[in-house]
């Protein structure tokens, strides 16, 4: 029988959480190592620290940094002289240079599931194809696959899973033969993950008598991942100078966007982010602002709603950048972020976290018992030395899969997806009727252009559908 470590028993002695062995001799070998695993991860002064020196959920800290914002200084929006024809040309040239150099990647954030679709299973496989039922990773892939035939260079794609979603999203890539990419060009990264802890006694909590309550780390647990887990030596020894970011939800991302790309080379930024004007003052996104001469993104839970509501003079909204979680970074810049301890800070939020008592029964709490800490991606943008902001057209980028009706559903993306294809088909002088579904796969063509110069192989539509793949 395995006994308990000297050591990891005085340590938890010392920090007032002998509870989490009680049950030690009742497991089985295998499973006291798991726990042995699971608590000698923890960093105790870490957790002693973000319980006493930082406020649950930052609220009240947050409003008062919101209030002294104003729109970001470093913003380029749409109708900015920047994109004029001939600006527009050689910001693409730059971009498509970097890309066909083999200076560019991508970042995926996979770790989630679609359980407010009603989607038992990780996010990027939600099917999202109109007529094939493609899934989420089948367009974002097939993007990649796309712009690697193009540019004729493998674009390494970088996939950040989870605890709940890796074994079942790298099995997905074995069985789809790697959604059209080659296996070198793919290579996961598991977010890390933070213990809960509960609210009153600050002790953690258990999930079951061999097991931690434990939840994600955030987005911005990312940084540490990638250093951990070796994903930052590869872009190094890949020799990629800027990494493009976003998250699985989108399909109509515009994957390594060379305009962007080419533009956040021209401005010699740190890290660039894409935004979008906000539909109403309510809308849950994240503002991206200035603070002190620093660009940031606040959240719309903690920004006045008096402050969001504010107009400029020809009635717009004031605060409009939204946040779309579309990012690209300069490798140095990313690589600057995992060396240092304090570019990106946990936050601590109270939440609901299930757990069993000190009887061994499971607890289901109807309200918030517990801290959970995350980190967010976006925590970077103080720390670059340009940070710059992107507006983009919402209709064309940014129609995410996040709730199972209404806003941001399935529906409203797919009606997106089609709106765009449609547009590309128009361009190309074909009309298809309004009662006819369509879809246009990234292996037929990646944007207007492809489709232009495929034209002659499009049939008609068939049984009201036209699949394009």
């Amino acid at each position: 029988m395995m006994n308990i470590p000297d050591e990891l028993k005085t340590t938890l002695e010392a920090h007032n959480q002998t509870h989490l062995i009680q049950w030690w001799y009742e497991l089985h070998d295998s499973q006291r190592v798991s726990l042995l695993d699971q608590l000698e991860s923890i960093d105790w002064n870490e957790i002693n620290h973000l319980l006493h020196d930082v406020e649950a959920d930052d609220a009240s800290q947050q409003i008062e940094r919101a209030k002294t914002a104003t729109p970001p200084e470093t913003l380029v929006g749409l109708n900015d002289q920047i994109w004029s024809e001939e600006n527009r040309a050689d910001l693409r040239k730059r971009g498509e240079t970097l890309l066909r150099n083999g200076k560019v990647g991508a970042i995926v954030v996979a770790g989630g599931q679609g359980s407010r679709l009603g989607f038992e299973h990780a996010k990027g496989l939600f099917p999202i194809g109109p007529i094939s039922n493609a899934t989420l990773f089948d367009f974002l892939c097939g993007q990649i696959a796309a712009l690697t035939k193009r540019y004729q260079v493998d674009i390494p794609y970088y996939i950040m899973t989870s605890d709940a979603t890796h074994d079942e999203v790298t099995e997905a890539f074995r069985g789809h033969d790697w959604f059209g990419l080659s296996p070198n060009q793919v290579m996961f990264f598991k977010q890390g993950h933070m213990p809960a802890v509960d609210a009153e006694s600050g002790k953690l909590l258990l999930a079951a008598k061999d097991s931690l309550a434990l939840s994600p780390d955030g987005h911005g647990g990312m940084v540490a991942a990638l250093d951990k887990q070796g994903v930052l030596r590869d872009i190094e020894a890949r020799g990629l100078e800027v990494v493009y970011y976003h998250q699985v939800d989108n399909p109509c991302v515009k994957m390594c966007d060379p305009e962007f790309l080419g533009l956040h080379r021209q401005m010699d930024s740190e890290m660039s982010t894409k935004v979008v004007r906000k539909v109403t003052p309510e809308e849950k996104m994240g503002l991206l602002v200035d603070i002190d001469g620093k660009t940031q993104i606040i959240e719309y839970s903690d920004f006045p709603e008096d402050l969001a509501a504010e107009t400029t003079a020809d009635g717009r909204l004031k605060f409009w950048a939204g946040n779309t979680a579309c990012h690209a970074f300069s490798f140095q810049f990313l690589k600057s972020l995992a060396a240092s301890a304090t570019a990106l800070s946990f936050h601590k939020a109270s939440k609901k976290v299930s757990y069993i008592d000190e009887t061994g029964m499971s607890q289901s709490p109807e309200s918030p018992n517990a801290f959970k800490f995350e980190k967010f991606i976006f925590d970077a943008l103080p720390s670059a030395k340009v940070a710059l902001v992107v507006e983009t057209s919402r209709e064309r980028e940014f129609n995410p899969v996040k709730n199972a009706e209404g806003s941001d559903s399935p529906a409203t993306s797919q009606a997106a997806l089609e709106r765009i294809w449609r547009s590309w088909l128009i361009a190309a002088g074909i009309e298809v009727g309004e009662d006819v579904r369509v879809e246009i796969q990234p292996s037929f063509a990646l944007d207007e252009a492809d489709l232009i110069a495929r034209k002659a192989e499009i049939g008609p539509p068939h049984a009201g559908k036209l699949l394009l793949k």
